[in-house]
Protein backbone atom coordinates (compact mmCIF):
# COMPACT_ATOMS: atom_id res chain seq x y z
CA UNK A 1 0.00 0.00 0.00
CA UNK A 2 1.30 3.58 -0.53
CA UNK A 3 1.79 5.68 1.64
CA UNK A 4 -0.72 8.30 0.57
CA UNK A 5 -3.18 5.64 0.53
CA UNK A 6 -2.40 4.79 3.95
CA UNK A 7 -3.42 8.13 4.97
CA UNK A 8 -6.21 8.28 3.39
CA UNK A 9 -7.14 4.51 4.84
CA UNK A 10 -6.36 5.87 8.31
CA UNK A 11 -8.10 9.24 7.85
CA UNK A 12 -11.44 7.19 6.96
CA UNK A 13 -11.29 4.94 9.99
CA UNK A 14 -10.93 7.92 12.38
CA UNK A 15 -14.37 7.91 13.46
CA UNK A 16 -14.09 3.71 14.25
CA UNK A 17 -13.22 2.49 17.72
CA UNK A 18 -9.69 1.81 17.27
CA UNK A 19 -8.22 0.72 20.44
CA UNK A 20 -9.46 1.43 24.50
CA UNK A 21 -6.72 3.36 26.74
CA UNK A 22 -6.35 0.84 29.56
CA UNK A 23 -6.68 2.34 32.93
CA UNK A 24 -4.11 1.61 35.40
CA UNK A 25 -4.75 -1.46 37.84
CA UNK A 26 -3.07 -2.44 40.48
CA UNK A 27 -0.45 -5.25 40.33
CA UNK A 28 1.22 -3.10 36.90
CA UNK A 29 4.70 -2.30 37.42
CA UNK A 30 5.72 1.52 38.13
CA UNK A 31 6.97 3.75 35.46
CA UNK A 32 10.76 3.96 36.93
CA UNK A 33 13.57 6.68 36.55
CA UNK A 34 16.82 5.46 33.93
CA UNK A 35 18.22 8.68 34.78
CA UNK A 36 19.64 12.30 34.37
CA UNK A 37 22.07 14.21 32.49
CA UNK A 38 22.40 18.12 33.16
CA UNK A 39 24.48 19.95 30.20
CA UNK A 40 26.30 22.93 31.34
CA UNK A 41 24.52 26.29 31.59
CA UNK A 42 25.68 28.88 28.27
CA UNK A 43 27.14 26.16 26.56
CA UNK A 44 28.84 27.15 23.57
CA UNK A 45 28.51 25.41 20.69
CA UNK A 46 29.52 26.07 17.15
CA UNK A 47 29.31 29.52 17.32
CA UNK A 48 25.84 29.78 19.92
CA UNK A 49 25.01 29.37 23.02
CA UNK A 50 22.97 26.01 23.83
CA UNK A 51 20.04 26.46 25.65
CA UNK A 52 16.35 27.18 25.38
CA UNK A 53 15.59 23.72 24.52
CA UNK A 54 11.71 22.94 24.25
CA UNK A 55 11.35 19.89 22.36
CA UNK A 56 13.29 17.11 21.28
CA UNK A 57 12.61 14.27 18.86
CA UNK A 58 14.41 10.96 18.45
CA UNK A 59 15.14 10.63 14.91
CA UNK A 60 15.22 6.67 13.25
CA UNK A 61 17.39 7.40 10.92
CA UNK A 62 20.20 8.44 12.75
CA UNK A 63 20.08 7.29 16.18
CA UNK A 64 20.54 10.64 17.55
CA UNK A 65 17.85 13.25 18.74
CA UNK A 66 16.28 16.59 17.03
CA UNK A 67 16.17 19.43 19.92
CA UNK A 68 14.33 22.86 18.96
CA UNK A 69 15.95 26.42 20.44
CA UNK A 70 13.32 28.64 21.49
CA UNK A 71 15.93 32.05 21.12
CA UNK A 72 14.27 34.31 19.01
CA UNK A 73 16.78 34.99 17.27
CA UNK A 74 17.58 37.41 20.71
CA UNK A 75 21.02 35.80 21.56
CA UNK A 76 21.60 33.74 18.43
CA UNK A 77 19.13 33.17 14.79
CA UNK A 78 16.10 30.93 15.70
CA UNK A 79 17.46 27.36 15.35
CA UNK A 80 17.81 23.90 16.06
CA UNK A 81 19.68 21.43 17.20
CA UNK A 82 21.19 17.12 16.87
CA UNK A 83 22.53 15.67 19.70
CA UNK A 84 23.57 11.48 20.78
CA UNK A 85 23.52 9.63 24.16
CA UNK A 86 23.51 6.42 25.11
CA UNK A 87 20.41 5.09 27.05
CA UNK A 88 19.69 1.45 28.21
CA UNK A 89 17.54 -0.03 30.91
CA UNK A 90 20.15 0.79 32.95
CA UNK A 91 20.95 4.53 32.79
CA UNK A 92 21.61 7.59 30.39
CA UNK A 93 24.69 8.61 29.56
CA UNK A 94 26.50 12.41 28.63
CA UNK A 95 24.67 14.20 25.78
CA UNK A 96 26.99 15.23 22.92
CA UNK A 97 25.43 18.12 20.75
CA UNK A 98 26.27 16.99 17.00
CA UNK A 99 25.14 19.55 14.98
CA UNK A 100 22.79 22.62 14.77
CA UNK A 101 21.48 24.77 11.96
CA UNK A 102 19.35 27.61 12.37
CA UNK A 103 15.54 27.84 10.95
CA UNK A 104 15.67 29.59 7.63
CA UNK A 105 12.80 31.51 5.84
CA UNK A 106 11.69 31.69 2.17
CA UNK A 107 13.79 33.56 1.08
CA UNK A 108 16.94 31.67 2.77
CA UNK A 109 17.61 34.14 5.43
CA UNK A 110 17.32 33.47 9.33
CA UNK A 111 14.45 34.87 11.40
CA UNK A 112 14.42 38.75 12.71
CA UNK A 113 14.49 39.62 16.61
CA UNK A 114 11.04 41.07 17.60
CA UNK A 115 12.96 43.88 18.24
CA UNK A 116 13.83 43.94 13.90
CA UNK A 117 10.45 42.37 12.78
CA UNK A 118 8.97 44.41 9.81
CA UNK A 119 4.96 43.66 9.78
CA UNK A 120 5.10 44.54 6.29
CA UNK A 121 6.61 41.07 5.58
CA UNK A 122 4.35 37.76 4.89
CA UNK A 123 3.91 36.25 7.89
CA UNK A 124 6.13 33.06 6.92
CA UNK A 125 9.40 36.17 7.09
CA UNK A 126 8.27 37.56 10.40
CA UNK A 127 9.71 36.84 13.62
CA UNK A 128 9.08 33.46 15.03
CA UNK A 129 8.48 31.63 18.79
CA UNK A 130 9.82 27.97 17.77
CA UNK A 131 8.18 25.49 20.05
CA UNK A 132 8.36 21.48 19.28
CA UNK A 133 9.97 19.97 16.66
CA UNK A 134 9.20 16.58 14.74
CA UNK A 135 11.27 14.69 12.53
CA UNK A 136 9.34 13.53 9.64
CA UNK A 137 8.95 9.43 9.03
CA UNK A 138 8.32 10.06 6.26
CA UNK A 139 11.01 11.94 4.58
CA UNK A 140 13.28 12.70 8.11
CA UNK A 141 12.65 16.66 7.00
CA UNK A 142 11.70 18.54 10.24
CA UNK A 143 7.94 19.42 10.99
CA UNK A 144 8.33 22.92 13.50
CA UNK A 145 5.77 24.79 15.62
CA UNK A 146 5.92 28.33 16.80
CA UNK A 147 3.57 30.57 18.24
CA UNK A 148 3.29 33.97 16.85
CA UNK A 149 3.02 36.71 18.54
CA UNK A 150 0.03 38.75 20.44
CA UNK A 151 1.10 42.40 21.83
CA UNK A 152 2.11 45.76 20.91
CA UNK A 153 5.06 45.27 18.64
CA UNK A 154 2.95 42.92 16.63
CA UNK A 155 0.10 40.46 15.91
CA UNK A 156 1.38 37.70 14.26
CA UNK A 157 0.01 34.33 13.78
CA UNK A 158 1.52 31.00 15.10
CA UNK A 159 2.58 28.18 12.62
CA UNK A 160 3.49 25.12 11.86
CA UNK A 161 6.22 24.84 9.07
CA UNK A 162 7.96 22.15 7.60
CA UNK A 163 12.13 22.69 6.80
CA UNK A 164 14.54 20.19 5.38
CA UNK A 165 17.15 18.80 7.01
CA UNK A 166 19.83 22.04 6.77
CA UNK A 167 16.99 24.49 8.04
CA UNK A 168 15.96 25.90 4.64
CA UNK A 169 11.74 26.89 4.41
CA UNK A 170 9.68 23.79 2.76
CA UNK A 171 6.21 25.12 3.48
CA UNK A 172 3.63 26.29 5.82
CA UNK A 173 0.51 24.18 7.00
CA UNK A 174 -2.86 25.33 7.30
CA UNK A 175 -4.07 26.39 10.75
CA UNK A 176 -7.37 26.48 12.45
CA UNK A 177 -9.18 29.64 11.59
CA UNK A 178 -9.63 29.58 15.25
CA UNK A 179 -6.36 29.60 16.12
CA UNK A 180 -5.22 32.75 13.74
CA UNK A 181 -4.66 35.95 15.84
CA UNK A 182 -7.49 38.36 16.16
CA UNK A 183 -8.65 41.63 18.29
CA UNK A 184 -10.74 39.11 20.42
CA UNK A 185 -10.12 35.67 19.15
CA UNK A 186 -7.02 33.40 18.94
CA UNK A 187 -4.22 32.15 21.22
CA UNK A 188 -3.25 34.29 24.07
CA UNK A 189 0.33 35.47 24.03
CA UNK A 190 2.50 32.69 24.96
CA UNK A 191 -0.15 30.01 24.84
CA UNK A 192 -0.56 29.51 21.06
CA UNK A 193 0.73 26.33 19.03
CA UNK A 194 3.11 24.29 20.87
CA UNK A 195 2.73 20.72 21.15
CA UNK A 196 2.83 18.76 17.32
CA UNK A 197 3.31 15.01 16.51
CA UNK A 198 2.91 12.47 14.20
CA UNK A 199 0.01 10.01 13.71
CA UNK A 200 -1.04 7.12 11.63
CA UNK A 201 2.21 6.43 10.41
CA UNK A 202 3.28 9.59 9.80
CA UNK A 203 0.12 10.65 7.70
CA UNK A 204 -1.42 12.78 10.22
CA UNK A 205 -0.35 15.51 12.53
CA UNK A 206 -2.00 16.05 15.93
CA UNK A 207 -1.08 19.95 17.17
CA UNK A 208 -1.83 21.53 20.60
CA UNK A 209 -2.58 25.46 21.88
CA UNK A 210 -0.72 25.98 25.08
CA UNK A 211 -3.54 27.41 26.96
CA UNK A 212 -7.21 28.58 26.06
CA UNK A 213 -8.39 30.56 22.50
CA UNK A 214 -9.41 33.70 23.89
CA UNK A 215 -12.99 32.87 22.75
CA UNK A 216 -12.89 29.49 24.42
CA UNK A 217 -12.75 30.93 28.46
CA UNK A 218 -10.33 32.34 30.98
CA UNK A 219 -6.77 30.35 32.11
CA UNK A 220 -6.59 27.92 34.73
CA UNK A 221 -6.26 29.22 38.07
CA UNK A 222 -6.10 27.87 41.72
CA UNK A 223 -9.69 26.96 41.87
CA UNK A 224 -10.50 26.04 38.90
CA UNK A 225 -9.01 24.63 35.22
CA UNK A 226 -9.15 25.40 31.56
CA UNK A 227 -10.44 24.04 28.04
CA UNK A 228 -7.48 24.43 24.88
CA UNK A 229 -7.64 22.74 21.73
CA UNK A 230 -5.90 19.74 20.13
CA UNK A 231 -6.27 19.58 16.34
CA UNK A 232 -6.22 16.78 13.85
CA UNK A 233 -4.98 17.30 10.30
CA UNK A 234 -3.61 15.83 7.64
CA UNK A 235 0.01 15.71 6.65
CA UNK A 236 -1.04 16.58 3.50
CA UNK A 237 -2.76 20.28 4.93
CA UNK A 238 -6.64 19.57 5.40
CA UNK A 239 -7.92 20.30 8.71
CA UNK A 240 -9.85 16.78 10.15
CA UNK A 241 -11.05 17.32 13.58
CA UNK A 242 -10.52 19.07 16.74
CA UNK A 243 -10.96 18.40 20.38
CA UNK A 244 -11.60 20.03 23.91
CA UNK A 245 -8.56 18.95 26.35
CA UNK A 246 -9.48 19.93 30.13
CA UNK A 247 -6.47 21.06 31.74
CA UNK A 248 -5.53 21.17 35.29
CA UNK A 249 -5.52 23.87 37.53
CA UNK A 250 -3.02 25.94 39.12
CA UNK A 251 -1.24 23.16 41.27
CA UNK A 252 -0.23 25.60 44.03
CA UNK A 253 -1.04 29.20 45.23
CA UNK A 254 2.49 31.83 44.77
CA UNK A 255 4.30 32.97 46.85
CA UNK A 256 3.99 36.08 48.01
CA UNK A 257 0.37 36.40 46.62
CA UNK A 258 0.12 38.11 43.09
CA UNK A 259 3.32 36.65 41.91
CA UNK A 260 3.36 34.85 38.80
CA UNK A 261 1.82 31.76 37.84
CA UNK A 262 1.01 29.52 34.91
CA UNK A 263 0.11 25.91 33.44
CA UNK A 264 -0.39 24.92 30.06
CA UNK A 265 0.30 22.66 27.66
CA UNK A 266 3.85 21.91 26.50
CA UNK A 267 4.09 18.98 24.47
CA UNK A 268 2.59 16.80 22.43
CA UNK A 269 3.51 12.72 21.58
CA UNK A 270 1.70 10.19 20.05
CA UNK A 271 1.27 6.89 21.73
CA UNK A 272 0.85 4.17 19.10
CA UNK A 273 1.29 5.12 15.42
CA UNK A 274 -1.70 2.31 14.30
CA UNK A 275 -4.26 4.31 16.75
CA UNK A 276 -4.36 7.97 16.28
CA UNK A 277 -6.72 8.45 19.10
CA UNK A 278 -4.11 7.86 21.92
CA UNK A 279 -1.55 10.37 22.94
CA UNK A 280 0.56 11.95 25.75
CA UNK A 281 0.18 15.22 27.19
CA UNK A 282 2.38 17.70 28.78
CA UNK A 283 1.18 19.70 31.29
CA UNK A 284 4.22 21.81 32.48
CA UNK A 285 3.44 24.15 35.40
CA UNK A 286 5.40 27.15 37.09
CA UNK A 287 3.98 29.07 40.49
CA UNK A 288 6.28 32.05 41.94
CA UNK A 289 8.02 30.88 45.61
CA UNK A 290 7.07 26.86 44.71
CA UNK A 291 8.81 25.91 41.31
CA UNK A 292 7.76 23.68 38.45
CA UNK A 293 4.87 20.74 38.88
CA UNK A 294 5.28 18.73 35.52
CA UNK A 295 2.47 15.82 34.45
CA UNK A 296 2.21 13.41 31.28
CA UNK A 297 -1.39 12.55 31.18
CA UNK A 298 -2.78 9.20 28.62
CA UNK A 299 -5.86 10.67 26.38
CA UNK A 300 -7.91 9.10 24.25
CA UNK A 301 -9.83 11.17 21.51
CA UNK A 302 -12.20 8.42 20.85
CA UNK A 303 -15.32 9.41 21.72
CA UNK A 304 -14.76 13.18 21.90
CA UNK A 305 -16.69 15.91 20.06
CA UNK A 306 -15.25 16.97 17.26
CA UNK A 307 -15.13 20.92 18.58
CA UNK A 308 -13.66 22.39 15.49
CA UNK A 309 -17.03 24.32 13.91
CA UNK A 310 -17.91 25.51 17.96
CA UNK A 311 -16.66 28.83 17.99
CA UNK A 312 -16.16 29.02 21.46
CA UNK A 313 -16.11 26.18 24.16
CA UNK A 314 -16.33 28.50 26.99
CA UNK A 315 -20.11 28.47 26.49
CA UNK A 316 -20.73 25.17 24.29
CA UNK A 317 -23.19 22.17 25.81
CA UNK A 318 -22.99 18.95 25.69
CA UNK A 319 -19.46 18.78 24.18
CA UNK A 320 -17.30 15.12 25.14
CA UNK A 321 -13.68 16.51 26.14
CA UNK A 322 -10.92 13.65 25.70
CA UNK A 323 -10.49 11.05 28.23
CA UNK A 324 -7.24 11.35 30.20
CA UNK A 325 -5.20 9.81 33.01
CA UNK A 326 -1.96 10.48 34.73
CA UNK A 327 0.96 8.86 34.01
CA UNK A 328 3.67 10.10 35.60
CA UNK A 329 4.10 12.93 37.95
CA UNK A 330 7.80 13.88 38.03
CA UNK A 331 7.78 15.19 41.46
CA UNK A 332 7.38 10.98 42.44
CA UNK A 333 11.07 10.68 41.44
CA UNK A 334 14.14 10.90 42.38
CA UNK A 335 15.74 13.72 40.26
CA UNK A 336 18.20 16.48 41.19
CA UNK A 337 15.60 19.09 40.35
CA UNK A 338 12.26 19.30 37.95
CA UNK A 339 13.32 22.48 36.15
CA UNK A 340 11.03 23.96 33.16
CA UNK A 341 10.65 20.19 31.18
CA UNK A 342 9.38 21.17 28.17
CA UNK A 343 9.85 18.58 25.20
CA UNK A 344 9.45 14.37 25.62
CA UNK A 345 10.21 11.76 23.23
CA UNK A 346 9.62 8.37 22.62
CA UNK A 347 13.63 6.62 22.30
CA UNK A 348 14.66 2.87 21.92
CA UNK A 349 12.90 0.17 23.02
CA UNK A 350 14.25 -1.54 26.08
CA UNK A 351 14.19 -5.51 27.16
CA UNK A 352 11.11 -6.90 29.26
CA UNK A 353 8.20 -4.82 27.55
CA UNK A 354 9.40 -1.27 28.79
CA UNK A 355 9.87 2.10 26.60
CA UNK A 356 12.00 4.78 27.04
CA UNK A 357 10.54 8.43 27.29
CA UNK A 358 13.14 10.90 27.13
CA UNK A 359 12.53 14.24 28.41
CA UNK A 360 14.29 17.92 28.20
CA UNK A 361 13.76 21.13 29.65
CA UNK A 362 13.92 24.90 28.37
CA UNK A 363 16.28 26.48 30.64
CA UNK A 364 14.95 30.28 29.60
CA UNK A 365 19.12 31.13 29.12
CA UNK A 366 18.62 31.81 32.98
CA UNK A 367 21.55 31.17 35.46
CA UNK A 368 19.38 29.86 37.86
CA UNK A 369 17.91 27.17 35.24
CA UNK A 370 19.87 24.08 34.07
CA UNK A 371 19.15 22.19 30.99
CA UNK A 372 17.88 18.52 31.85
CA UNK A 373 17.79 15.57 29.88
CA UNK A 374 15.41 12.92 31.88
CA UNK A 375 14.82 9.25 30.70
CA UNK A 376 12.26 7.40 31.98
CA UNK A 377 10.84 3.48 31.90
CA UNK A 378 7.69 2.98 30.68
CA UNK A 379 6.11 -0.80 31.20
CA UNK A 380 3.91 -1.77 28.12
CA UNK A 381 0.92 -2.24 30.41
CA UNK A 382 0.91 1.14 31.95
CA UNK A 383 -0.17 1.98 27.78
Amino acid sequence: MSRRALAVALIGALPLTLMVAPAAEAGHRPLRLIGEQLVPNFLPYEGTIVGGLSSIDYDHRTGEYALICDDRSAINPARFYTAKFSLDAKGLGPVTFTGTKPLLRPDGTPYPPLAKNDPAQPPNMQTVDPEELRVDPWTGQYLWSQEGERSTAARIDPSIREAKRDGSYVRDLPIPANEKMTETTGPRQNLALEGITFAGFGSLIASSVEGPLLQDGPEPTTTSGGLSRITLQSRFGPILAQYAYPQEKVFAAPNPPGGFATTGVSSLLAVDQADPTRYLVMERAFVTGVGNKIRIYEIDTKGATNVAKIPSLGGAEKVKLVKKRLLADLADFKLSTVDNIEGMTWGPRLPGGERSLVLVSDNNFSATQVTQFIALAVPSERL
